[in-house]
């Protein structure tokens, strides 16, 4: 090959790979181009507290909350106006808010997919689209994928440009209808409680109580002869049911009702709280229904106890202080004035200086307490976590081993024969 030859290919080379490199970079995401930290969706700043709906639409334009705020709050639509998280709503909107622009990206269609800023539309769209109303127009965004291997960040498109970007923070939205579910159901602490009473489908019992409401732990109950509890605190998971109790999803009651046999339990507080469960198993799946109520005996027993401690508590405050004064009698002056002010000013609780008011003022918190339960439980089925499912559904035989021999032996032996 001669030295022309020679020059004309490496000519033909170099134009080849500057054609290829120009393709390749007028079609790849832009990268360096600064946004200048402009907000991500401008007409939201300083709007929050307008958006009134949110809807979120995932591939082949499947709706995947319908997010609706009413007299009521928010509730979601596809959970028959079940109320919606709204910590959960408003932590979304505020980051949306406080989001800015960092880069530039593609503006190529072909390119979207790789960021997750594809049209919903289609079928494998890993994105959501996010519509916001309520606002001086409907604003919609592409939420894409978080750029985790690349130093954070998600990737958005706005609708309506051709430009994505990537925002600063996790902007990702959570796809699972029920993630938006207001999952909290109660948070009642085993401390309150004085009673638990569970009935297995098959009618037999198991008991747990304690003895005081300062009780650590839990005793069962009617325990057979030869046996004892497993330990000390084998009934607290039963007793501790009711507390951070979470739902994992909603059914309207009348599409999901209880079969003929179930589980029942009652917890029973000091303060004359009662909340009843019936629980069931279904398709691998375990679901449960609730209701409170107000036991006002218990109720009214619960303040008579707790305004007899307080008057104790008083009327041993304001000795005490008296017998400082009494022991500081040499005190002359401003001093001794200044404890005699003190032993007359310990303060009267409202259970001492008007026991009606305090009487009133507790069982309208309880009866307060009972009415907010039942909002939450009237006319819904919940799927419950496995764990606390498992915890409601104990039997006599998870509660109790057999005595040691030995033991057994002293117990017998200690049964005096009848004359």
């Amino acid at each position: 090959m001669n030295a022309k030859k020679l020059y004309v290919l490496i000519a033909v080379a170099v134009i080849a790979l500057i054609a290829a490199w120009y393709i390749h970079s007028s079609n790849a995401p832009q990268t360096g181009v600064s946004a200048r930290a402009a907000p991500v969706l401008p007409e939201l700043h300083g709007h929050i507290n307008d958006v009134n709906a949110i809807t979120l639409t995932g591939a082949d334009n499947k709706v995947l909350a319908t997010l609706k705020r009413g007299a009521d709050g928010w509730t979601l639509a596809e959970k028959s106006g079940y109320p919606a998280d709204l910590a959960k709503i408003r932590e979304f909107l505020i980051k949306l808010d406080q989001a800015t622009l960092t880069e530039a990206k593609t503006s190529n269609p072909q390119l979207y997919a790789e960021l997750g800023v594809d049209e919903v539309k289609d079928a494998k769209a890993t994105g959501v689209r996010v519509t916001l109303g309520g606002l001086a127009k409907p604003l919609a965004i592409l939420i894409g994928n978080y750029n985790g291997a690349g130093g954070g960040g998600t990737f958005v498109r706005r609708e309506g440009e051709a430009q994505s970007w990537l925002a600063d923070g996790n902007l990702t939205v959570a796809k699972n209808t029920a993630d938006w579910e207001q999952r909290t159901l109660a948070d009642i602490p085993s401390t309150r409680l004085r009673t638990v009473t569970l009935t297995n489908p098959d009618g037999k019992t198991l008991k747990i109580y304690k003895d005081a409401q300062g009780d650590a732990n839990f005793k069962v109950a009617d325990v057979p002869k030869g046996r004892e509890a497993a330990s000390e605190f084998v009934a607290n998971e039963l007793g501790s049911v009711l507390s951070g109790l979470n739902a994992d999803d909603v059914f309207p009651a009348k599409d999901m009702a209880p079969p003929d046999k179930t589980w029942k339990d009652e917890y029973a507080a000091f303060d004359g709280l009662i909340v009843s469960i019936t629980g069931w198993e279904q398709g691998g799946k375990d679901y449960a229904q609730f209701d409170a109520r107000l036991d006002e005996a218990a109720a009214n027993a619960q303040v008579d106890a707790e305004q007899a401690k307080a008057k104790a508590d008083y009327e041993a405050a304001v000795a005490a202080a008296n017998q400082k004064v009494a022991e500081e009698k040499s005190t002359t002056g401003a001093q001794a004035k200044a404890n005699a002010q003190a032993a007359s000013e310990v303060a009267k609780p409202l259970a001492v200086s008007d026991p009606a008011k305090d009487r009133s003022d507790r069982l309208a918190a309880l009866t307060k307490e009972v009415a907010n339960l039942n909002k939450t439980f009237s006319g819904w089925t919940f799927a419950l976590p496995a764990y606390k499912f498992s915890d409601m559904t104990k039997s006599m035989d998870d509660m109790l081993k057999p005595l040691p021999q030995k033991k057994a032996e002293e117990k017998k032996s200690a049964v005096k024969p009848r004359k």
